[in-house]
């Protein structure tokens, strides 16, 4: 038999996506920021326990494994460190196990990073960055901004900064689902994703562009604290019509306390038993350097071709995805 050679969508949503690169790098070049590009193949990835990663076998002049970035987040944090000023990258990223209705294991990846911006700024950001790339009927009203512990609440009845697993048991089961208990047993980290992923993020976005920030300290990633409560962190995901379209942060800029962060992930990935990795040391002598003070994000670009495009998988809009790669 002919293997399936064409490509799965559409030749429209080819040119749709051209012009969706070219509408982003007009608008950065625009805003004066530079655009860089890091590499995809890397000495080492980032330590989320929850992300599985694809490496090379082991090289002939090299004693490790090379690693396919999940995100280009260290690189480009290395180039702000040695003073690049403020800059975007539209790359692909790699992440294992990812695969579905929003999900393939390769996807492209739209990040950036604005120097001396807070939170708010770069929200302001994103929402003129949207106007500029989203159909005008997201703009009918102003992006909703919403801090995690409020619409946690809304849609579950929980307090997000104070785990009580009865409460949140029960609360689960009342919202129909019974699994929780046992997936997330004491872990109130895990308890939230939980909860959020399937109660609350359905509700997020429906008539625009909404934005959820300040998320318990519990979930920081490479978020800053925040120093009026140091509960919550600087951290914002953005979401239309329920799906999650971006993960941005107040970036923390502090080396000892990212250090901390890594040994803690380092230590659940070990509990959890998923593969061991090592903290990326070139990434942590940038921010001993000197990190400037910077917000950035990232988007999933195939996610936005997805609104835009009114379709309704990732596969949709995707030359070759997995399964005709």
């Amino acid at each position: 038999m002919i293997p399936s050679w064409q490509p799965s969508c559409s030749l429209e949503l080819i040119h749709l996506r051209a012009k969706l690169l070219h509408e982003i790098r007009s608008f950065f070049y625009a805003q004066n920021v530079l655009e860089v590009e890091t590499p995809i193949l890397c000495q080492a990835v980032g330590t989320d326990p929850y992300l599985e990663f694809f490496s090379t076998s082991q090289l002939p002049d090299n004693q490790d494994s090379l690693y396919l970035q999940t995100s280009p987040e260290f690189a480009m944090k290395r180039l702000l460190a040695a003073n690049t000023g403020s800059i975007y990258q539209i790359t692909k990223a790699f992440r294992k196990s990812e695969s579905g209705r929003y999900h393939n294991p390769e996807f492209s990846m739209l990040e950036w990073y604005r120097l001396n911006f807070n939170l708010q700024q770069l929200m302001d950001d994103v929402e003129l960055l949207f106007s500029h790339i989203l159909p005008a009927k997201f703009f009918s009203e102003k992006a909703q901004r919403i801090c995690y512990v409020d619409v946690f609440h809304q849609y579950t009845g929980l307090n997000a900064l104070q785990f009580e697993r009865r409460k949140y048991q029960t609360a689960a089961v009342r919202l129909g689902f019974p699994e929780a208990e046992e997936v997330c047993g004491d872990n109130h980290t895990t308890w939230l994703d939980f909860l959020f992923s399937h109660i609350v993020q359905q509700h997020l976005g429906i008539a625009g562009i909404c934005m959820v920030y300040e998320y318990p300290a519990c979930l920081p990633s490479l978020a800053r604290l925040n120093l009026e409560n140091p509960l919550v962190t600087e951290r914002v995901e953005v979401f239309i019509q329920g799906i999650e379209l971006g993960n941005g942060y107040y970036e923390l800029t502090d080396m000892q306390q990212q250090k901390k962060r890594f040994d803690q992930e380092i230590k659940l990935r070990q509990k959890i038993g998923a593969e061991k990795v090592s903290a990326d040391e070139r990434f942590l002598a940038a921010l001993h350097s000197g990190l400037p003070d910077c917000s950035g994000i990232a988007i999933g670009l195939d996610r936005i071709l997805m609104i835009i495009s009114e379709t309704d998988k990732i596969d949709d809009v995707l030359a070759f995805p997995i399964k005709n790669a």
